[in-house]
């Protein structure tokens, strides 16, 4: 009788830890995205969505704020976000790194860079730092512009201390495409401007810009060197190892995207037609993302997208 019951408990245990692995693999095959509407997040999100829908698994992206993923991380409402600029980033949300109330994944990017900047023209009369923009505060209007609120912290930050003598000025936040409008506007008219800058990104091809230096404490040396990151709520590697693994792989060039967000900005693409053009113009990044990876029912990756991606 004791052998009965032990066999009956052994297929039970056996059922329960098969129906729970089906659950973990039912939940893995969608995966919740932020998307900031930042044209870099938006390209290299659009790129994971193409990849993994072409082997199984559905990406739904969320265009939320800053603040706001941080906090959908934490609450495991979002599963995963390719934006993590570091060092701006880690200073402003430090708490959530300390706390491991997300986890790190992997650097997606390298040799990013994130301060202020200013049109060519505007050096040329001098102004090369920080502290050069409070000796011209009628000229910049005493404004800065960044770009969507709760992205602009270290500037609010900045100015509120009065640093680089600019208290008193303001920083208007709007959006990066708002932002771009403006100070392609005041080029044209040869005005002074003042704006966060960043690359990569097609502004450094299309203005005739300089970073100011001076900026170490905002954004960190280097003209605000930046790597980026690709974060995840926590315990999502060991509950989807293989969607983990693939975010793992998936590693961008600063050429690559420039010229990415180039036809999304200057041609009109969308994320998703920027996505797949440089997929197919760049075949060979497939055989480094998906080294290892399967899809969603088991079978090997790689060959799927391929011939689902670059007919």
């Amino acid at each position: 009788m004791r052998k009965y019951a032990s066999i009956a408990l052994l297929a039970a245990l056996i059922s329960s830890h098969a129906e729970l692995a089906a659950a973990e693999d039912a939940a893995c095959k969608t995966i919740k995205a932020a998307d900031l509407g930042w044209t870099d997040i938006t390209l290299t999100t659009a790129t994971a969505t193409s990849i993994l829908g072409a082997i199984g698994y559905e990406m739904k992206s969320s265009l939320l704020g800053l603040s706001v993923t941080y906090a959908s991380l934490k609450d495991s409402q979002v599963d995963v976000f390719m934006g993590n600029w570091r060092p701006a980033q880690n200073i402003e949300f430090k708490p959530f790194f300390d706390n491991k109330w997300v986890d790190v994944l992997t650097t997606n990017l390298t040799g990013a860079k994130y301060t202020l900047a200013v049109p060519d023209y505007v050096a040329a009369e001098g102004v090369k730092s920080f502290d050069d923009l409070a000796k011209h505060p009628d000229k910049f209007a005493r404004k800065i512009y960044g770009i969507e609120p709760g992205t602009n912290q270290p500037l609010l930050d900045m100015v509120a201390k009065g640093s680089h003598g600019l208290s008193g000025w303001t920083i208007v936040e709007s959006s990066e495409q708002a932002m771009l409008a403006q100070v392609k506007r005041a080029v044209d008219r040869k005005e002074w401007v003042v704006f966060l800058g960043w690359q990569p990104h097609p502004m450094n091809l299309n203005l005739k810009m300089e970073y100011l230096t001076g900026g170490d404490e905002e954004f960190g040396p280097n003209f605000g060197g930046s790597t980026v990151w690709t974060l995840t709520r926590p315990g999502y590697e060991q509950a989807c190892p293989n969607v983990a693994k693939f975010f793992k792989n998936l590693v961008f060039s600063v050429d690559q995207e420039n010229e990415g967000m180039k036809m999304m900005l200057d041609d009109g693409a969308t994320g998703e037609e920027a996505a797949l053009a440089m997929i197919r113009k760049n075949p060979e990044n497939l055989d480094k993302w998906l080294d290892g990876i399967t899809s969603a029912d088991g079978s090997p990756a790689l060959e799927k997208v391929k011939a689902e991606l670059l007919k």
